[in-house]
């Protein structure tokens, strides 16, 4: 039987520990059939010979935490991400705003929290640009809105609103009245609320736009953690409507303190409807938790006080016994625990209520995972492995950008500062790997955190040697974070995430062989082709681009 198609012309880095490199790869139906010579002998009349070009084939990439709709939502906004200033930003705005009279509400997403001293955004600097609509810019990680007094004034925030549950709102220096940061989302959720929602159709066309971004770069399975009760029915529309979707990807239900005892009631009909419309490309298998908030904005929760605020631990948004209950909760419905745990504080109640759900359901595969996980207390380290617990990092942040070194480090002082982004040691531990980008958090594209968690270091090269180089790991090891430890996260490790006969082709071609790449070039090294169970997502060596796989 020939092949629909064979690879030729390159490496075959299969990702395998038996038979890791090969010259050649068949694909019949979507599967692959045969390596190397087995595979060249496949080759019939009608066979499509895709010629590597002394390039790489290597099992495609996952995102184990990634927000697909919420990213693509925010390319339409102001694009305030990587403006170098506060009066950059401004001037993005007055420019934006003056070309869309239309628009009641101003938003942005993803501007840089270092900019404004101890991350403290006023009101009255957008009020310069805007005075008359509201204006809500998020920082890059979501936790943090800069707004302007037009939108304090619409939620009803004043000197006199105390602050919520959940969230802080900042004061000016001396008085009560807000100055324009709000943390977290007890805080922005007021806010947030008040901005008409996207409608359903604009919904799908984000998450088609964020979808062929990530084909593009490589990837063909993601976890959307963060999905909204009406976003299931966005994802059905995309995967069911020409042109489909160019990735599978598992659905997160989030559930938040309030009242999550009677939101969990429609979760399984929510699963059932979803893995029904689309089946063998969506599932909806997880629930996702916000533990606490973020080490930079002083709102991750932390075992002993920040450095810089003594009386502050942060915020926990669930109680420990509460957050035990619902986990244990969704656990019984047969869903997956989807952490998210920044600060040691909110580690440790993750991982607490992850062993009380297995004591109070018993023992089986549940695979729970816990995103982020920066800061590990010592005593806890081992508990990932003995729970079988996921950890999910994302690799580009182990390194000293602005927010480490202007944000965050002097947060937590330099001992707890050492004990971030643990990668090699949670593999030491015998803990299940998987990567990330948290996008539209940071980049969406995985050789960009595949470089990073290889040197440790910026995009510049700083610093010599790598940022706590005992945690830097080997290229094969950071690539099958991307492949095999997404796959295993998704339940899926013997359908992908390596390149054996009879695995589906989720297959990418690279320019190069990374294993043979300058471990800086990493991050620029082309992604040339992505297939999808043998269907072409991405083609970047033909005029139509990443639209290939979307015909």
């Amino acid at each position: 039987m020939h092949a629909d198609i064979v690879f030729t012309g390159g490496t075959v880095r299969t990702g395998a520990s038996d038979a890791p490199v090969h010259d050649a790869l068949a694909v019949t139906g979507g599967r692959i059939t045969a390596l190397g010579a087995q595979a060249l002998a496949a080759r019939g009349p009608r066979t499509a010979v895709v010629d590597l070009a002394d390039g790489a084939l290597l099992p495609a990439f996952g995102d184990g935490h990634v927000h697909p709709v919420m990213g693509g939502l925010g390319l339409a906004g102001v694009p305030v991400r990587d403006r170098g200033s506060v009066e950059e930003i401004v001037e993005t705005v007055r420019g934006w705003a003056a070309a869309h009279p239309e628009t009641e509400w101003i938003t942005g997403d993803g501007f840089d929290p270092w900019l404004a001293p101890d991350g403290r955004f006023d009101a009255r600097w957008l009020d310069v640009a805007v005075p008359d609509r509201p204006v809500v810019l998020r920082t890059m990680d979501h936790h943090t809105a800069w707004v302007n007094s037009e939108a304090l004034r619409r939620t009803g925030y004043t000197a006199a609103t105390p602050d919520p549950a959940g969230g802080e709102i900042l004061r000016r220096d001396g008085s009560a009245e807000p100055l324009g940061t709000l943390r977290e989302f007890g805080a922005l959720g007021p806010v947030l609320a008040l901005i008409p929602a996207a409608i359903h159709e604009a919904q799908v066309a984000a998450l088609r736009e964020a979808t062929t971004r990530f084909a593009a770069a490589g990837v063909t399975w993601v976890q959307d953690a963060w999905v909204e009760p009406h976003q299931a029915d966005v994802w059905i529309t995309a995967a069911t409507t020409e042109p489909g979707l160019p990735v599978r990807a598992d659905l997160a239900f989030v559930l938040e303190p309030d009242g999550w005892r009677e939101r969990i009631l429609r979760f399984t009909a929510d699963r059932d409807k979803v893995e029904s419309s689309a089946p063998g490309l969506l599932t909806a298998r997880s629930v996702k938790f916000f533990t606490d908030g973020v080490i930079e904005a002083g709102t991750a929760a932390l075992l002993e006080p920040y450095t810089d605020c003594p009386h502050s631990h942060g915020i926990a948004n669930w109680s420990p016994q509460e957050l035990a209950e619902a986990v244990t909760a969704v656990d019984a419905l047969g869903f997956r625990a989807h952490l998210h745990a920044i600060g040691d504080g909110g580690v440790r109640d993750a991982l607490d209520a992850i062993e009380a759900a297995a004591r109070a359901n018993g023992a089986r595969d549940r695979r729970p995972v816990i995103a982020h996980a920066q800061l590990i207390h010592p005593a806890d380290l081992a508990r990932f492995a003995a729970l079988g617990v996921i950890a999910n990092l994302q690799p580009l942040w182990a390194q000293p950008d602005p927010l480490m070194t202007e944000l965050t480090l002097p947060r937590i002082g330099p001992e707890r500062g050492t004990r971030q982004y643990q990668i090699a040691a949670l593999l030491d531990s015998g803990a299940r790997l998987s990567f990330g980008s948290d996008w539209p958090v940071t980049a969406h594209e995985p050789l960009r955190g595949i470089a990073t968690a290889v040197t440790r270091q910026t995009p510049e090269g700083v610093p010599e040697g790598g940022w706590l180089p005992e945690q830097r790991i080997d290229i094969d090891t950071a690539l099958a974070a991307y492949s095999a430890g997404c796959a295993h996260q998704a339940f899926e490790e013997k359908e992908w995430g390596a390149l054996r006969p009879g695995m589906r082709a989720d297959l990418v071609h690279l320019a190069a062989d990374p294993a043979g790449t300058a471990p800086r070039d990493l991050a620029q090294l082309p992604v040339l082709g992505t297939w999808l169970a043998g269907r072409r997502t991405h083609d970047a060596t033909t005029p139509r681009g990443t639209r290939a796989g979307r015909r």
